[in-house]
Order: C-alpha cells, then structure tokens, then sequence
C-alpha cells in the first residue's frame, strides 16, 4: 500500500474509522436480531462490497441498492437478494432481467398500475419478477398515501394474478423521520410508519392476495421504535457510518461517525476571520440538512478542532471556508495542516470518492492506514 499513514494521502480523501464502523453496525444487527426483524441494509450509504459483507453478518444477505450500477457491482460481489428500492420504469425491465437470469433475485418497487401492467406484460415472455407496491407513510416522497392506499388492490391484483411475477409484500421509506430530533418523536414516526405498511399488508391479505414480506426502512425508526409488530424486515442505511445529521437527530452519539474527509489547510485570511482548505462543495457536498437543529455545523465540522464551533461555513466548487466562533488558531494550523471534517450527510458526502482510506482508532488511535475499500458510484 503506497500510504501507509494520513500524511501520505492526497486530499481530499475520504476516511472511514473501521472501529467506529463495526461498532454501529453490530448495534443495528444486534437490535432488529433482538426484535425477530430480518435486516435487509440499504447500502446505497457505503456502495462498497467489503463493507456490504460486513453489514450482513449473522443475517441471511438480503440487501437495498439505489441504482442499476450498484445491483451489477453487488450482484457480482456475490450477493443473492437485492431489492432496487427506486420506482421501476419500464424502459429498465431489460436491465432487471439480465440481472435476474444469473440467479440473483433482483426485486423491484412500484405504486403505478400503468407500470405494474407493463411487468406484467414483459413476464409474459418468460421472464421472471419480483415486485413490492410501495406505500407513503408520511414522508412525502413516493409511494400510496396512508391512510387511502388508493390504487393498492388494483396494483396487486395486477401483479399477483400475472404469470412469472411475485408480489414480495410493501415497503416503505420513513424519510420524515429525519425531521425528528427527540426519541419520543422518531417513535411517533416509527409508529406511523408500522401502521402504514402493516394496514397495507393486512389489506391485501384480506383480499386473498399473500404479501410475505413488509418491509419498513430509516436509519432513525430503526433504532428507536418500540414495536415492530407485523413488520418483517427494516432497511436502515447511513447507520453504518452516521453523520452530523444523525447525530443531531440522536440516532447515535458523536463517538459514532465513522466517516470523515481528509483535507488541507490552504489559506489564512486573519481579516475575516477565515482559513480555506482544499474541500469544497465537490468534496463534501452542498447539504445542510443538520443544519435544522444546528446551524453552526456549515457544511461540515472540524473534528478534534482547536476552536469552538469551527466549521466549513461556505463552500465553492474546490475551497472550503472554514470560521469559527473565536479567533482562528492560525498559529496551531499553519498551511498544510491536515484536517478531517464531519459530513452532513454521509451518503452524499461519499459519493464523491471512488475508494475509502480505512483506519482503526481501536489500534493505534487511527493514524494508520490499514486498508483501501472500493466503492461503485454512478447508475
């Protein structure tokens, strides 16, 4: 390996803490085996095989992807039961397919009849589907709107009754629960959600149509909810890595991000109160979302910073701002110095790189890289 410690590396770079990374994934695994809940991760947050076939341990290797890249690059690294939890169109049923007729149960989502029809009729050929109607719960994004559920028993019967295609169950994306920043306010949203896909589950069942699979998914309900009752499988995602947002919202504490961008010092700028560095909206993304419960984390936090509240407070396409609440240490921080700043948002703070510097805080305090994991990005 050609960088043996954090001052080798080129920056930005992407730094993942493996000690910090196995701890939050044995807390989720531990917590749904606990509960009877089959955990199927969304690994749309880590897009890497090696910390995909860490997440599934003692699990029976169900997963969650994003994009077709991700189902090919995970499909190929030897995983059999991945769930394409964007709504299918019709145009990507060749895609799926391919996929599929090398032995990988490639399932895809829907809450369209008009595509639940053209499913249908591409099984006609003999090809193969596995489908879930996809439910709102709340969050606002896709799927039926709870309580109406309108078009649920149309799409279903479509589905069921066509030759070669299976109705795994529903799924839904408790996506609002991001907004919550309390326990008792993500179990609120995690009780919707419950009710949401179980009412649809139990519609179904009524009507003499099997849903096996119900399946519930966020980072936040995952962790906090208090029952699980009639739910099958959660899909949490960012748990593996956590971010300022989850820790903001109070899905884990500051000790478990695991992620971080590694970059340098490039400028001082004592006038306002600023230094630069060379991680800007490319390396960290543009997303604020822990800012609704603390504005002061910019696009990002300095760890371990010398100053209260120091944070990349604005971001050009290469150059990160980076201010504070007291007077810079520039003495502390000359040009060059390394930093590594908290994402946001991990998910999309990652999507930037193609390869994760791996340290170990359990081995020698992470100033060692031990290892490089690949990750796959584009669709």
């Amino acid at each position: 390996m050609a960088a043996h410690t954090l001052d080798d590396l080129p920056t930005p770079a992407l730094i993942l803490d493996r000690a910090v990374l196995r701890r939050n994934l044995k807390r989720m695994s531990e917590r749904l085996r606990a509960a009877g809940i089959a955990l199927r991760p969304h690994l749309k947050t880590a897009k890497s095989v090696q910390i995909g076939r860490m997440a599934v341990e003692g699990h029976d290797g169900r997963i969650t992807v994003s994009t077709l890249a991700e189902a090919r690059y995970f499909a190929a690294g030897g995983f059999k039961d991945i769930l394409y939890g964007v709504g299918i169109v019709p145009a990507k049923l060749p895609a799926i397919t391919e996929i599929r007729r090398q032995g990988v149960n490639l399932r895809v989502v829907t809450d369209n009849l008009a595509v639940a029809r053209a499913i249908a009729e591409a099984a006609r050929d003999g090809d193969t589907f596995s489908v879930f109607i996809e439910i709102d719960s709340g969050g606002g994004r896709a799927g039926l709107p709870f309580p109406e559920l309108p078009g649920l028993l149309d799409i279903a019967r479509v589905l069921h009754s066509a030759p070669n295609v299976e109705l795994a169950g529903v799924m839904t994306h408790a996506g609002h629960s991001y907004h919550q920043n309390t326990p008792e306010g993500i179990a609120a949203v995690a009780e919707q959600e419950r009710k949401a896909i179980v009412t649809a589950a139990e519609t179904l069942r009524a009507a003499g149509i099997p849903c096996p699979i119900v399946s519930g998914g966020s980072t936040p309900t995952a962790t906090w909810s208090k029952d699980f009752s009639g739910i099958t499988e959660m899909r949490p995602g960012v748990y593996v890595f956590n971010d300022l947002d989850q820790a903001l919202i109070g899905s884990c504490k500051p000790e478990d991000l695991a992620l971080s961008v590694l970059a340098s010092v490039i400028g001082h700028y004592p006038h306002r109160n600023q230094m630069l560095v060379d991680a800007g909206a490319l390396a960290l993304s543009k997303d604020v979302s822990a800012q609704e419960f603390q504005p002061n984390v910019g696009y990002g936090t300095i760890a371990d910073a010398p100053s209260k509240d120091m944070a990349v407070i604005e971001c050009s396409q290469e150059h990160g701002f980076v201010s504070s609440a007291d007077p810079m240490p520039y003495g502390n921080m000359p040009v060059g110095t390394r930093v590594r700043i908290l994402p946001n948002h991990a998910c999309i703070t990652a999507a930037a790189y193609d390869k994760y510097y791996v340290i170990d805080s359990d081995l020698d305090g992470g100033k060692s890289v031990v290892d490089v994991y690949d990750r796959i990005n584009g669709w």
